[in-house]
Parts: structure tokens; C-alpha cells; sequence
């Protein structure tokens, strides 16, 4: 009961910030944040929320291999230098089990934060419950297919509908020379395990069943390790087995590629007349051919090690910058929105008529498994998509292996 009372206080006393900015100066938020587009628009924001509150917010941006491990330090540690976290869904297993994240369900009912516009499957891909809340979404990277209308219309095809129609229209397109059908992100590791994903489950396979357990092995998982080989192999670019997702940026930004089977906020950054004039205006989006991608996303948490102070700091920050009026200056802006609302507001669908497409992308999309060693199955299944792709060894013995390492890792 004490605990409760002197949070509660301590989110009244933050109500009055802007009243009293003396009081906010000894609180800093600070996050390690990956340096991505996303973050850049939020940080653009700031002054708005320390000129609202007077909280001080300091974003550390460094590159995604090296956020995990920093975290961590931090978390296992007595007190975190990081009062507020930004948590991709691959951790989202991982740092609720370990007990590194507050519960911020109590946060939601004392301020009233309005949770009805946030996509259901967002929710679920962040590890929310009945009994818990450790993640807000913050933004989602689900996947779907990037393509160039132009040469789709050239090549006299209709979009296709299935995943072997698409590796057949990707090696076609190859085939005729001037540019390459697929940009593939085949370096082993999250590259080409996010990507090998759509393949999956626009094959009709999974990791899990219904009951949670290991279903990777299956005819539907070969055929799809099958396709990803031959296109790798035969539609994407030279050097697409060590190829990242900025290597796919630069090949389709530069007009040297078809399509991509990638995140669906990357169009709002190609399709840009100023930074990707090749293609600008010549590019659309379409949810993954065999109807559903990867779902991917991140969130917001608050360390459980930090004051009780920097806690309802960090929260006021939350509630801020995931309010429907935020999140639609965001989205404006290029954000990938983790509320239906946001992506049906008027302003937004002016300034992006494909977000509507977007919606479609992220409501079809299904999850990489979550617990506790998903960063670890990573490179398993990534080492696996290699020696499929590159031929050392056959979709059916690699798809065996990815599947044993599955549940090898989830038993422990």
C-alpha cells in the first residue's frame, strides 16, 4: 500500500511540472535508442515534451547489434543509467521473464492512458496479458512486399497472389537483364531469418502450433526454404548471401531492383523524389504474396531497477509520445503506426495513401517465436538459411536442424 501511495503521489507531483519546471529539472529520461528513421522523428518532438513538462529526454542512438548486450549491462546491474527502454519484440520474451521490466498496468489505470486504439496483435507480439502489461508498442516493422509498379505494367503480369508466383515473376524479371526481380537480405542472422519468415508463412508453414509447440518441420517449411533458395540463387542481386537491409535499400533505391520483400515503413523512405528519385512515384506495397508476413515491432518499458521518480518520468514520456496526437504528427512525418486510429486519420492517409495498405500489412502479419533465447534462435535458424541458400545443404536437412534447434533452446 505504501509502495502504491508514493507512486501515485509521484504522479500527481509530475502532473504539475508544467506548473513548476524548477521541479523537473533534476529528471532526465534517457533511452538507448536504435539509430533508425523512427527515432529521429520522435527526437525531432522533444523539445515539445520538456517545453510541456520540463523533463529533460536524452536519446543515445547506436546501431542495433549493439543494444541488446548494452541493456543488459544495465539491467542486471544495481541501478540502470537508462530510466526508460526501448525494447525490440525479439526481447520481449526475455527481459519480462528475467523480471528487468516494471509492470505498466497500474501506470495505464492511474492516468487514464487511452490503450483502445492500439492494434490487438501488437499487444500480443510485446508480450501483453490478461495479468500484465511490460511493453507499450512504440512502432511495428511488419513485413510485406515493396515492388515497382512500372515494371510490373512492363512485364505485362498481374501481381501475383502466391509465393511460387512471385519467385517465378522475380526470376523472369532477372532473367531479361537490366534489373535484378528480388533485393534479398540473405546475411545469416536477423537479415535473412526475418526475411526467410514471409516465405514461411506465405507457404502456409509456422514455428509453433496452437499449443505452443515446435511445428517447423513440415512440408510447407521445405517448400518454402526451397523457394527463398531459388530465389536467392536466381532472382536477387550478386552477393545476396551476405547482403543487410541497407544494401536492399541502395539496390531498390537506385532503381536496380524489382521488389523486396521487407518492412512496409521502408516506402515512405524510397519513395522519395528527393533522396530516391529513380523510383519515386513508381513504387507500391502489398501485403506478401500467399497472405501474411512477418510481424515485427517495438516497444516502450521502464526498468524495474531505476527510482520510483525516474519511473513516473518515464511514463509521462510514454503517454506522451504514444498519444493519438503524437503519434499522428509521426505518422505524418513517416512513422509506422501501432494504432488503427492513427493509421485511418485524414491527415495521415493525405500525406501517406498507402498507410491504408499498411494496415492491411500489419493486421496479416504473425510473429517470430518469443521466449526467452529468440535472440539465439536467430542465428540458428540464420545459419541453417544459409547452407540451404547457398546450396551446402538441402531445404529438408536444414529445415530439420532449424527445427531441432528450436526445441532444443525453448526446453531450456
Amino acid at each position: 500500500m505504501t509502495h502504491t501511495l508514493s507512486r501515485v503521489s509521484a504522479l500527481a507531483l509530475l502532473a504539475g511540472l508544467t506548473a513548476s519546471p524548477s521541479l523537473a529539472q533534476d529528471i532526465t529520461v534517457r533511452a538507448l535508442m536504435e539509430d533508425v528513421p523512427e527515432t529521429r522523428i520522435i527526437e525531432a518532438l522533444l523539445p515539445e515534451f520538456t517545453e510541456e513538462t520540463g523533463i529533460a529526454v536524452e536519446f543515445e542512438k547506436v546501431g542495433y547489434g549493439d543494444m541488446h548486450d548494452k541493456l543488459v549491462a544495465q539491467l542486471v546491474g544495481g541501478q540502470s543509467y537508462y530510466n526508460l527502454l526501448s525494447v525490440d519484440f525479439l526481447w520481449a520474451g526475455e527481459f519480462p521473464e528475467a523480471g528487468w521490466l516494471s509492470d505498466l498496468t497500474p501506470y495505464v489505470d492511474d492516468s487514464g492512458f487511452d490503450m483502445s486504439g492500439f492494434i490487438p496483435s501488437m499487444l500480443d507480439l510485446l508480450g501483453a496479458t490478461d495479468e500484465s502489461l511490460p511493453i507499450i508498442p512504440m512502432y511495428n516493422y511488419s513485413m510485406g512486399m515493396i515492388y515497382r509498379t512500372d515494371l510490373l505494367e512492363a512485364s505485362g503480369e498481374a501481381l501475383p497472389d502466391t509465393l511460387e508466383g512471385y519467385v517465378e515473376l522475380a526470376k523472369a524479371v532477372s532473367a531479361d537483364g537490366e534489373v535484378v526481380g528480388a533485393a534479398m537480405q540473405g546475411q545469416k542472422g536477423d537479415p535473412n531469418a526475418m526475411e526467410f519468415s514471409n516465405y514461411l508463412y506465405s507457404a502456409g508453414g509456422t514455428y509453433l502450433d496452437d499449443a505452443g509447440q515446435v511445428a517447423l518441420d513440415s512440408d510447407a517449411a521445405v517448400t518454402a526454404l526451397t523457394l527463398y533458395a531459388d530465389a536467392i540463387q536466381n532472382a536477387a542481386q550478386t552477393g545476396a548471401l551476405s547482403a543487410t537491409l541497407d544494401d536492399t535499400m541502395r539496390l531498390m533505391c537506385s532503381g536496380e531492383a524489382f521488389s523486396m520483400v521487407t518492412y512496409w515503413w521502408m516506402l515512405p523512405q524510397l519513395d522519395n523524389a528527393e533522396s530516391c528519385p529513380a523510383v519515386a512515384g513508381k513504387l507500391a506495397l502489398s501485403v506478401m504474396p500467399g497472405g501474411a508476413g512477418e510481424s515485427g515491432g517495438w516497444g516502450w518499458g521502464i526498468p524495474s531497477n531505476v527510482a520510483a521518480a525516474e519511473k513516473d518520468a518515464a511514463w509521462q514520456f510514454i503517454s506522451w509520445v504514444q498519444s493519438k496526437e503524437i503519434a499522428i504528427k509521426r505518422a505524418v512525418e513517416g512513422h509506422s503506426p501501432v494504432q488503427s486510429d492513427v493509421f485511418s486519420a485524414p491527415e495521415v492517409l493525405e500525406a501517406h495513401p498507402y498507410y491504408a495498405q499498411g494496415l492491411k500489412v500489419v493486421e496479416a502479419g504473425k510473429s517470430f517465436p518469443i521466449f526467452t533465447y529468440t535472440a539465439q534462435y536467430e542465428d540458428v535458424l540464420g545459419t541453417q538459411i544459409s547452407l540451404a541458400s547457398s546450396g551446402d545443404a538441402s531445404p529438408a536437412d536444414a529445415i530439420a536442424e532449424a527445427a531441432e534447434g528450436l526445441a532444443d533452446l525453448m526446453s531450456k
